[in-house]
């Protein structure tokens, strides 16, 4: 039976997964700002890492899979975190992919005594024909196709096209801007509408301020998405869910006396 989470006003949740610098070698270092020093590692992004589950009338969604984190005793972290918001892992129907990079693919699959199985055998695994083609081309060190093989064996996998919709509350659409087939989701929910940008929409600085990253296969692209997605966001309503965020990972935009709009903390 699925259970409420601990929020009963709030249909979506963080399930954080740390926070880690990230260098030119792509690696995922963890970084505790309490021990750690920005200064030992130059030239370093430092982000968190937030998969998001989102409860539904169809299910548990889970947005992104983080990078697979196993705690001492071989346990999935993901899994734990699902606990730890007051659900059941084996109750996700949708894993829903913006793409296939390793820190957000990771968690799809866990080891099972030496075996990679599915995370979550009873979801459908969402994600665009075009990224899964991209993850095969041996053209980025990005990916991790043994993974991805454990899923194209499972049956779960559903290989989705350009924009469409799953059900009556998830909504994807093709974006193109961190990589070719990057897609982002929309999800209506008790009465909510929560956007996901994955990583063109990654945390709040960026919808403020105008930048192209050299890390996005077309960063002018997402540039003009970002502004795109506050925009018609901010006048319709919508609650971002910023997967590298390392302040505000739900957020809600409010209007400001002044004008225009801020993006306030919804996760309750």
């Amino acid at each position: 039976a699925l259970r409420r989470g601990k929020d009963k006003n709030m249909q979506a949740h963080s399930l954080f997964e740390g926070s880690f610098s990230v260098d030119a070698s792509k690696k995922f270092i963890p970084f505790d700002p309490r021990k750690d020093s920005k200064k030992d590692r130059p030239g370093s992004l430092f982000i968190h890492v937030h998969p998001f589950l989102i409860e539904s009338a169809n299910g548990l969604i889970l947005i992104d899979t983080g990078i697979g984190h196993t705690n001492a005793d071989g346990r999935l972290q993901l899994h734990d975190n699902i606990q730890r918001a007051g659900f059941d892992a084996g109750d996700v129907r949708y894993v829903l992919l913006s793409h296939l990079h390793k820190d957000h693919a990771g968690g799809m699959v866990m080891n099972d005594g030496g075996a990679l199985r599915l995370a979550f055998p009873d979801a459908e695994y969402v994600v665009q024909r075009g990224e899964w083609e991209d993850a095969y081309s041996g053209k980025s060190d990005s990916y991790r196709t043994e993974i991805f093989d454990v899923l194209q064996r499972s049956g779960n996998l559903v290989l989705v096209e350009g924009d469409g919709s799953l059900n009556n509350e998830i909504r994807y659409e093709i974006s193109g801007g961190h990589t070719p087939h990057h897609q982002v989701f929309h999800i209506q929910v008790g009465g909510d509408h929560y956007f996901y940008g994955g990583d063109e929409a990654p945390e709040p600085e960026q919808f403020f301020r105008q930048f192209a990253a050299k890390y996005d296969y077309d960063g002018r692209r997402s540039m003009a998405l970002r502004q795109q997605y506050w925009d018609q966001g901010s006048a319709e309503g919508w609650i971002f869910l910023m997967y590298h965020s390392t302040n505000i990972a739900i957020g809600r935009p409010e209007p400001k006396e002044n004008g225009g709009y801020r993006l306030v903390d919804a996760a309750g």
